[in-house]
């Protein structure tokens, strides 16, 4: 095989991981652009993809110290164990979500082992990243999962119907958080037939609410709150807004028959939306579905990869929610990496080289030390 950049893809080690950080189709690409790939054997079975394929688009089939061995790019859908990355070329790029903020000692170890992470999860939200935006295309397929798992637990149809036997009527589904995942909540709500309402901080949202057929539930009369952060996320309100929402929250969530909460501030605690108290308030059967239990919840009481029943209403949320579509959601976070390598790639170097917008906001590690701002001081 001719000699180019080398790109490991490792077999996911984490719990409850079933993605893939390259799928056949991707391997395929990124040897069209001279790279040479190699797969970790097993790597893809958990998303249905069978080693053969692999090897069939092109890759190098072996155990990980193989794959790694002489590596100039690791993608990971998690960042890898370090040791798994003694054989690679000394200032390596590791690719994947990668966690600072819950996995700093493997980030000190990365940067101590001389290797350059590149935190995927901190892409900007900048027109010309839309495509290696992993963040997106993940939550995407939460929203749509959250809905659907929603509608298995609940007791009831979604849609109306009218029988011979008399009318069924529609759920009622409210979305809290009006984000990538949150909109194809409402849509995937929609689409199954219910009523739906939807939330947000951000007042820029409710015409995406409307365009989707759902009703907007907005604080009014609270002036001067937008809530849009930097990179279209949303931040925290002030006090003031925070107890008008809890009102007009309150008395809607007591009608509700499936709730969708999707809040997350980047880097932080997941924000609480729902209380004990106001659970008690909604009628017995109803569901939740918490996107944010792995960051600690939207919903008090709730226990990530746990269904919890609370005054007859049951709580849950996936610690890994898009890990539950392997397949769809392998194939669209290895497109985000075959895009971020493919928009750097520098055809005389044969190899993908960063530019400084880009580099300076995903870019961890660095020479031996850890060079982002956030993991600073």
């Amino acid at each position: 095989m001719a000699a180019g950049t080398r790109i490991a893809v490792l077999r996911e080690r984490a719990s409850g991981e079933t993605r893939v950080s390259a799928t056949p189709e991707t391997v395929r690409k990124l040897t069209a652009l001279g790279a040479q790939v190699a797969v970790e054997a097993g790597a893809g079975l958990a998303a249905s993809i069978a080693d053969a394929d692999y090897v069939a688009a092109g890759a190098e089939l072996g155990p990980a110290e193989q794959a790694a061995a002489g590596a100039d790019i690791v993608f990971g859908v998690q960042g890898p164990d370090p040791a798994l990355l003694a054989g690679v070329k000394p200032g390596a790029w590791v690719v994947g979500v990668l966690d600072p903020s819950g996995q700093r000692a493997r980030i000190d170890a990365y940067a101590a082992a001389g290797l350059e992470a590149l935190a995927m999860e901190f892409m900007p939200r900048i027109t010309r990243a839309q495509s290696m935006d992993i963040l997106s295309s993940q939550s995407n397929l939460a929203g749509y999962k959250a809905v659907l798992v929603a509608a298995n637990l609940y007791g009831r149809a979604f849609p109306m119907m009218m029988t011979a036997a008399g009318t069924v009527s529609a759920a009622k589904a409210f979305i809290m958080g009006v984000g990538v995942a949150g909109l194809q909540a409402i849509a995937t709500a929609r689409r199954l037939g219910a009523q739906v309402s939807a939330t947000d901080v951000r007042s820029a949202t409710r015409e995406q609410i409307l365009s989707l057929g759902a009703k907007p539930i907005f604080v009014e009369n609270v002036r001067g709150i937008e809530g849009e952060g930097s990179g279209g996320y949303a931040t925290e309100m002030t006090e003031e807004y925070q107890l008008a929402q809890a009102e007009l929250v309150s008395g809607h969530l007591a009608k509700q028959d499936i709730v969708i909460t999707t809040a997350l501030i980047p880097g932080r605690k997941a924000p609480r939306l729902i209380s004990d108290a106001q659970i008690a308030t909604m009628k017995p059967g109803s569901v939740i579905f918490d996107l944010a239990a792995p960051q600690g919840g939207n919903v008090e009481g709730c226990m990530a990869d746990q269904v919890v029943e609370r005054h007859g209403v049951r709580i849950v949320g996936y610690a890994n929610t898009p890990a539950q579509l392997p397949a769809d959601a392998s194939a669209l976070f290895a497109r985000n990496l075959l895009n971020f390598v493919s928009a750097f790639w520098d055809k005389e170097l044969g190899k993908p080289v960063l530019d400084e917008e880009i580099g300076n906001a995903i870019r961890l590690t660095q020479g031996g030390k850890v060079v982002h701002e956030r993991l600073l001081g």
